[in-house]
């Protein structure tokens, strides 16, 4: 997943709930109200004090903000000095309120009063501890290890390259050689975060401890109106119930690639070579979809031939992306959108071509920023990162600390919602395909495998980045262990290996942006499933009664105005209130997924039979 929210409130405050046990809103409120009567002095000062906090982080986190903008889209030592001060005093700042908060029972406040202490204590990404200077050593290391990310190079050929270019290798070529020399020369550039990452995870954790919690992963895991327990328990649940359909992509995957490259670089059996799988995290596989297009009917059109014949420009993508929200009856985007965003790579400057949403202000001031490309990877990522600012617009009127996904998982999974309804029938409405070009259901397996390539192959992934990052936080992982573990939990979760042993001094998990970064990725496993939970729910709203890979949501202002509706909740409950509001259930479920994808698994297992799967 290669793409990220910034919200002005997220930068010192990320996504986050309550770290109680989740309860109907109903209950919860009665039981805080009850409670209230006997505390009104209590009551008074929580109130004003929860009022003095959220106008003091919101005037931060407009400065904080626009600083880390700047320095995103412009990295300089100067951006650098300025967003390492900026985020400083953002983190002191949200540390103090946190700390300050202590002092009151949420047990006996009001509902708004106790929820927001709730998400105050609990929702800073990297908490600095509140000893003289812990708060700009913490922001300086984190500050570089982003610019070390955004300016990494090596040389490859002769020349010095960057991301982009190398991931571009990645996905193109189909020399084994190449793959593996640049999948290697990429992940030169992270050897040299190690030590300040160890450190920033010392510095952490000491905050975390500062506010009560035992270690940083505990607090990131209390973000859930669960306890961090239940919360890992529920994630495997997850998992569970979509495992075996990746277990079969992997295993029909190996046997293409074996076809493709032969024993020596692709075994029959056993683990697949991760460089080979067209992307340079192997997180989704659809660059490879030559390689591995099943034996059925195909779609006659490229959506990125389809793209660039049809003049697609970057800033016609987005435009076609705000088209699809505007269909379901979303106010259009302001204009300073269009004047502030970065929508493609500037010239003659550093910047961090990650792709991202930001909202600077907590009111209008949205944009993207990404390094656009006219291909149907991008198409995809402009309607994801959309759905960020549109889900930020909706939530513009609730008090700053509701001003947030339900959960994070909600954030990342309302763009990618969206991208499901970029069908056929979609392509054919906007123009991209013609009626006769429309694909029949013979194509659908080889639909169905696209897709999967980018979201079953991704699974697995989501849970190996904060899997690896939770046992570093918690001390299981220590700094000399780093690299052994990262590759150990890639090979259990999605049976993946590198192309070759690695170096000693390797640092691979801080060549994934998220790493270095500090951007919890449990939103992304989550998000997985609850799009398809969403979309399942719009179809059946619509009154769609056909297959559900088929389903498109465009143009119809019914499922808009209910999709808005949960939009406009923000944080302001329990995630289950606002899940149910729309699905009509309170728990996040995979079964969508299984539904979806029921005629590929079909597809595979029959293709699969007398393989050995697994590794």
């Amino acid at each position: 997943m290669s793409r990220l929210i910034m919200t002005a409130s997220a930068l010192a405050l990320s996504v986050a709930l309550s770290s109680c046990t989740a309860k109907p809103a109903a209950d919860e409120k009665a039981a805080v109200e009850a409670a209230a009567v006997d505390h009104s002095a209590e009551i008074a000062e929580a109130t004003a004090f929860v009022e003095r906090a959220e106008n003091e982080l919101a005037a931060m986190n407009k400065e904080a903000a626009q600083a880390y903008w700047n320095q995103e889209t412009n990295i300089t030592d100067e951006t650098d000095a300025i967003a390492a001060e900026a985020g400083a005093k953002a983190t002191k700042l949200a540390v103090d309120l946190a700390n300050e908060s202590k002092r009151f029972n949420v047990d006996v406040l009001p509902y708004d009063a106790a929820r927001k202490i709730r998400i105050l204590r609990s929702s800073i990404t990297i908490p600095a501890p509140s000893r003289e200077g812990a708060a700009e050593e913490l922001s300086t290391i984190t500050t570089g290890l982003s610019s070390t990310y955004g300016k990494g190079k090596f040389e490859y050929k002769g020349q010095m390259i960057n991301l982009d270019e190398a991931s571009t290798i990645i996905e193109t070529s189909r020399d084994p050689a190449e793959l593996k020399a640049v999948w290697e020369g990429w992940r030169t550039v992270s050897p040299a975060m190690k030590d300040d990452y160890a450190r920033m995870v010392s510095l952490a954790n000491e905050g975390a401890q500062e506010l009560g919690y035992s270690s940083l992963d505990r607090m990131w895991l209390s973000n859930y109106d669960m306890p961090p327990e239940e919360m890992e328990k529920e994630v495997q649940r997850l998992w569970g119930q979509v495992e075996p359909l990746y277990q079969e992509l992997h295993c029909y995957t190996r046997w293409k690639l074996n076809a493709a490259y032969g024993d020596e670089v692709q075994p029959k059996t056993g683990p697949i070579r991760a460089d080979l799988l067209g992307n340079m995290w192997a997180q989704q596989w659809s660059s490879i979809y030559d390689i591995v297009k099943p034996d059925t009917p195909s779609p006659s059109y490229d959506l990125t031939e389809r793209l660039n014949e049809r003049g697609y420009t970057p800033v016609k993508m987005v435009e076609t992306g705000e088209a699809f929200f505007t269909s379901l009856g979303f106010a259009p985007l302001p204009e300073t959108f269009w004047e502030r965003s970065m929508i493609t790579r500037p010239e003659g400057k550093e910047v961090v071509c990650h792709a991202s949403a930001w909202d600077l202000d907590d009111a209008d001031d949205v944009r993207i920023k990404m390094c656009t490309e006219i291909n149907s990877e991008d198409f995809y990522t402009v309607h994801h990162e959309l759905g960020h600012n549109f889900y930020q617009r909706a939530y513009k009127d609730q008090p700053f600390l509701y001003k947030n996904g339900a959960h994070d998982g909600f954030h990342e999974a309302i763009g990618d919602f969206i991208g499901l309804s970029i069908t056929p029938e979609y392509l054919e409405q906007i123009g991209l395909i013609t009626a006769d070009e429309k694909p029949g259901p013979d194509a659908d397996t080889a639909l169905l495998m696209q897709t999967a390539l980018d979201k079953i192959a991704f699974l697995p992934f989501a849970i190996t980045v904060d899997g690896w990052r939770w046992d570093v936080l918690n001390g299981k992982t220590t700094p000399e262990d780093y690299n052994e573990a990262w590759w150990a939990l890639r090979l259990k979760n999605q049976g993946i290996v590198p192309p070759a042993p690695r170096p000693a001094d390797a640092f691979d998990p801080g060549a994934k942006y998220h790493i270095p970064g500090n951007t919890p990725y449990l939103r992304y496993f989550l998000s997985y499933v609850m799009q398809f939970q969403f979309h399942k729910a719009a179809c059946e709203q619509a009154g769609w009664d056909g297959p559900l890979h088929r389903c498109s949501i465009y143009d119809n202002k019914e499922v808009g105005e209910r999709f808005n509706e949960m939009l406009e909740a923000g944080m302001s409950q329990p995630w289950p209130d606002t899940l149910e509001k729309f699905t009509g259930t309170r728990e996040m479920d995979g079964s969508a997924i299984i539904e979806y994808f029921d005629p590929l698994m079909t597809y595979l297992k029959e293709q699969n039979e007398g393989q050995t799967c697994g590794w």
